[in-house]
C-alpha cells in the first residue's frame, strides 16, 4: 500500500550547496538520503513530496557541513498482510513467477498460482493441467500478501498466493465474472 508520511530529520547538507537556496540544498540532500531507500519502518521511499519545514541550520566542528533539522512528507510503499495487490508478471521460472509491485518485486511459488497441478516450459510459461490455464511474462494479475521479510534490506521478500477466490489472472477472473 502506499502511503504519504511525515518525516522529522537532522539533514547534513555539504558545503557544495551553501551558494543555493536554502530550502532547495536540503531538499536536493534529502532526496540523495531517503529516495529509494528501504527501512523496515517506513517501509520503500518513493519520492520526497514536499519540504514542510526548514529549521536553523548549524554547523558541527570537524565536519565542514551544516544540519538543518528538517520536516517533509514522502511517498512510502509498505506492503502489508493480506493485502491485495495488482501487478505484472516480470519473470518465469521452474520454481514460481516474479510480479512487479509498485517499487518492488514479489514471488508466487509455483503451487500458489493456480488451483491445478502446474507444470513449467522453457518459453517461461506455466501450465495448469486440467483448467489449461496459461501464465507468461506480461501478464496481468491480482495476488495476495502472504509474506513479508525485511530481514536483508537490500533485497526484502514478498511473499504472494494467487489461490483463492477473486485472485488470479485479470482475464481468468473476467471469465469466472461471465458464469
Amino acid at each position: 500500500m502506499f502511503y504519504r508520511v511525515e518525516i522529522k530529520d537532522h539533514i547534513r547538507v555539504p558545503p557544495i550547496y551553501f551558494g543555493d537556496d536554502r530550502k532547495e540544498s536540503v531538499a536536493k540532500s534529502i532526496r540523495q538520503k531517503y529516495e529509494g531507500r528501504i527501512d523496515q519502518n517506513l517501509g520503500i521511499v518513493v519520492e520526497i513530496d514536499d519540504i514542510n519545514e526548514v529549521g536553523q541550520g548549524k554547523i558541527i566542528p570537524g565536519d565542514g557541513a551544516s544540519y538543518f533539522e528538517t520536516v517533509f512528507s514522502a511517498i512510502v510503499f509498505r506492503p502489508e498482510l493480506q493485502e491485495v495487490c495488482v501487478g505484472k508478471i516480470k519473470d518465469i521460472t521452474d520454481f514460481g513467477a516474479f510480479i512487479t509491485l509498485g517499487p518492488i518485486e514479489g514471488m508466487i511459488h509455483i503451487s500458489q498460482t493456480m488451483d491445478d497441478f502446474v507444470s513449467f516450459s522453457k518459453e517461461k510459461v506455466l501450465t495448469g493441467r486440467d483448467s489449461k490455464r496459461v501464465l507468461k511474462v506480461g501478464d496481468v494479475c491480482r495476488a495476495r500478501c502472504v509474506a513479508v521479510s525485511f530481514k536483508d534490506l537490500s533485497n526484502p521478500k514478498i511473499g504472494l498466493t494467487m489461490r483463492q477466490a477473486g485472485l488470479g489472472k485479470i482475464e481468468w477472473l473476467a471469465e469466472e465474472e461471465k458464469k
